[in-house]
């Protein structure tokens, strides 16, 4: 089903990112995790797509196991790294034939090693390429992109940055995901400029559970986020005294209450990083299970 339908129906909701392991022997391990946070009951799974397409073949066959076997609706993500005419109508012919009916377009990260990002295909330099291409030639497919509360570090400024997102969804986008932030005052901020310049498609916030200082850190400095100084502090302190499982419980709290707080402020519904790490995040649905349940009776 495709998720700009369920969004119409469903609310609040939690879906959950998945990127698939490079190597086929993790995947029994893999598909334990997706059990294990099948009890969630998320409303969609995105499954993210590795540099380069390095990845594709895994993104396509897991979406499409996710859909068959287990009964999720898969979001596949597609950047344009790698991308040609061809990969795209194979990837998205392989959705098809598998009935996935819902993708992610992204313009997708600089290769591992490259600072700047260049398009191997001139057609599809930015994820409105992608999009348009999409609407056009496979009018069938749910297509969401991502927003950036705190800005896309490429950006000139933050006016721009909504610009081009109005772009991808004028282009024929039907929903949007967020970057990972830490201050829900930003998404606050983000959606209500967008609504001030005419995006009305909803817009979907991203949370990820802190689970290692050393980890989160590498994120925000790729991604352009950043990290309230209390909260980082508190990271640090407790990484220093007691290790890696408190910064674990640190992380999850800190989660816990921001999914709260984007619930009770009627976010749509909140979509969690998973990074193929089930406890954490079933902690995170239990500990917001009244709110979910509340949402759904009403």
């Amino acid at each position: 089903m495709k998720i700009s339908e369920l969004l119409e129906h469903n609310k609040p909701f939690v879906s959950l990112e998945f990127f698939p392991p490079r190597e086929r022997v993790a995947w029994p391990g893999f598909f334990d995790v997706v059990r294990n946070l099948k009890t969630t009951q998320p409303l969609f799974v995105s499954v993210t797509y590795g540099a380069g397409g390095t990845r594709q073949t895994n993104t396509l066959e897991i979406a499409t196991r996710l859909k068959q076997e287990y009964d999720l609706e898969p979001l596949a993500h597609f950047t344009c790294v790698g991308a040609s005419e061809s990969r795209l109508r194979a990837f998205l012919d392989g959705l098809t034939d598998g009935g996935v009916e819902n993708i992610l377009a992204l313009r997708g990260d600089p290769p591992r090693g490259e600072q700047h990002f260049n398009a191997s295909d001139g057609r599809f330099s930015h994820a409105v390429d992608l999009v348009r291409f999409i609407r056009e030639e496979y009018p069938h497919f749910c297509i969401g992109v991502a927003g950036y509360p705190e800005t896309h570090p490429e950006a000139s400024n933050s006016a721009r940055d909504l610009d081009f997102l109005k772009e991808k969804l004028d282009a024929g986008a039907d929903f949007v995901v967020t970057q990972l932030f830490f201050d829900n005052a930003l998404y606050f901020d983000f959606v209500s400029r967008a609504r001030s310049i005419g995006i009305t498609q909803p817009i979907i916030p991203g949370v990820l559970p802190v689970a290692s200082l050393a980890g989160v850190k590498r994120m925000i400095g790729f991604c352009g986020a950043t990290m309230p100084k209390a909260y980082l502090d508190d990271l640090e302190l407790v990484q220093e005294r007691y290790g890696d499982a408190a910064v674990r419980g640190l992380g999850l709290g800190y989660a816990q209450q921001q999914v709260r707080d984007l619930i009770e402020h009627d976010a749509p519904g909140v979509h969690l990083y998973t990074l193929n790490k089930a406890e954490t995040c079933l902690e995170i649905v239990r500990g917001n299970q009244d709110l979910l349940d509340a949402g759904k009776k009403g």
